[in-house]
């Protein structure tokens, strides 16, 4: 006789009392965001639903009338045992979710799945004449079988094989897009099976593709291909499946109209604005739309004495950009003392800096994503003026979140963490904050432009902030600005404030 979980006395976190089969009216189904299982403290979709009467709880069906043990298909000589797994410390090997109250578990291969997948019905056979001309027989024994489609070994995934043309592919990988488009490149990808003959790079990763397994490829760009796994990440494609979708030309909107040679109405700013040059630092004047002084170059000033500038490239910042930091599309907006409930300010998702200058945003329901001008303007391969080599965004979530910072150093919050480039020919890291630093600055008592030094730079001759007067031979981590001609040197901090973009 089989015991389920509602039988057991164990698990006394769970809700014991009488639960009823949930229905929904119209087959609507829960969504991931209002639902919540009471036994297993998930959020993830199951197949039906029960409800408790006295409690409110939903809870899942599989949750529900779990056995205590099961044998699982992949694994038909192993005993899965329900547990109670430590709290966020095991994840499940299919669907990657956090375990908490309950999970199925195999200690000897150390093998932890919640119910919803463990119990989740595996077919023998699967015809799917759009991704494979002939019938997918399922196939346990898959420790050893890399799949055609993504190019890995999953042992943990339900691995089927076509015998006739010697075709082995994981179950998920059966239902993967054929056409989509990703953060990383502008234009969309469509799959294919194998890569013609050479050696190439995937585009996000950098890593070799092996010319035998599936990957995407871009039809307009000759050698542009990308890891299916790489491709499909969460942070890089927005999970829309574009075949059969007509592809839209992009509308360029202009940030400004061109009144006049080097005159314009900018759409940020009432009053036209006129074209100038730098002659002289002025501390005074700084850009409204990256919020830093104006160095050098040409930048546009009100024509009506009102002491609004932009810099001549922020001027010319498109209205709306695709971004290699998100899946989709960043509109410009101007912040003003109303913005984001009266805070008149926002924090940069990728340099984490508070910011009052314009903004790239997306927001797609409660889900927001911003960018400051600075890190906007950053894309691949970044050409770095303190590393000799193109610096890029190969670093996968987890690679990035243990990544640490070259200049600064810093230990990364949670998922709060500073978005990085590495370079893939040696070890060098740098994070959007250090990064978006201007690379040269001015100082109002030194004639030259300063230029950005890494913290272990620092000699005996440059040991002294001109501002603070505290030594900077000691500051290793967070860099400094230096003058070789006058030998003037400050902290970062004491030229650009601690808050350089407010």
């Amino acid at each position: 006789q089989v015991q389920h979980l509602l039988d057991s006395d164990s698990h006394d976190d769970i809700c014991k009392l009488p639960v009823v089969p949930l229905s929904f009216c119209d087959n609507e189904k829960p969504n991931f965001y209002d639902f919540f299982c009471g036994a297993c403290s998930s959020t993830i979709l199951g197949t039906d639903y029960y409800f408790c009467v006295t409690s409110n709880e939903r809870l899942h069906k599989e949750c529900v009338e779990s056995p205590l043990q099961i044998k699982h298909p992949s694994y038909p000589f192993l005993s899965l045992k329900l547990y109670t797994p430590p709290y966020g410390t095991v994840n499940c090997i299919s669907c990657q979710t956090s375990l908490r109250l309950m999970a199925y578990h195999c200690p000897t291969y150390k093998v932890s799945m919640h119910p919803v997948c463990a119990l989740k019905p595996i077919p023998i056979v699967i015809d799917h004449p759009r991704k494979h001309p002939h019938p997918l027989t399922f196939f346990p024994k898959q420790a050893f079988l890399p799949c055609d489609v993504c190019g890995l070994i999953k042992e943990l995934i339900p691995t089927y094989v076509c015998v006739r043309c010697v075709f082995v592919v994981h179950q998920d990988c059966i239902y993967f897009p054929h056409v989509i488009r990703i953060s990383r490149h502008q234009h969309r990808i469509y799959f294919i099976y194998s890569l013609p003959s050479g050696k190439w790079s995937c585009g996000v990763c950098r890593r070799e593709v092996d010319n035998n397994c599936g990957a995407y490829s871009c039809n307009k760009c000759s050698g542009y291909f990308v890891h299916t796994r790489c491709a499909l990440r969460k942070d890089l494609w927005d999970g829309e499946d574009l075949e059969g979708v007509p592809e839209e030309p992009e509308i360029d909107v202009e940030p400004f109209e061109r009144i006049s040679d080097g005159i314009i109405l900018h759409f940020s700013h009432g009053h036209h604005l006129k074209l100038e040059i730098t002659r002289d630092y002025d501390e005074k004047k700084f850009c409204q739309g990256c919020i830093l002084p104006v160095y050098k170059g040409n930048y546009y000033s009100c024509m009506n004495q009102c002491e609004f500038i932009l810099h001549e490239a922020c001027a010319n910042a498109p209205r709306k950009i695709h971004h290699a930091l998100h899946s989709r599309p960043l509109t410009l907006k101007v912040v003003t003392s109303g913005f984001d409930k009266n805070m008149g300010c926002f924090s940069c998702d990728a340099c984490l800096r508070s910011s009052c200058g314009f903004v790239y945003e997306s927001i797609v329901g409660d889900q927001r994503f911003r960018l400051d001008l600075l890190c906007a303007s950053v894309s691949e391969p970044f050409e770095y003026q303190g590393h000799e080599h193109p610096l890029f965004l190969a670093l996968n979530p987890e690679e990035e979140e243990l990544a640490r910072c070259r200049i600064c150093q810093e230990d990364d919050d949670g998922n709060n963490y500073l978005r990085k480039l590495n370079c893939i020919e040696c070890d060098y890291i740098i994070c959007f904050n250090c990064a978006s630093l201007p690379y040269e600055a001015r100082y109002k008592h030194d004639k030259h432009l300063l230029t950005f030094r890494e913290g272990n730079e620092a000699s005996d001759q440059l040991d002294w902030c001109d501002v603070c007067e505290s030594e900077i031979v000691y500051s290793r981590k967070g860099g400094f600005y230096s003058c070789d001609d006058c030998c003037t040197t400050l902290h970062i901090h004491c030229l650009l404030g601690k808050l350089p973009l407010m």
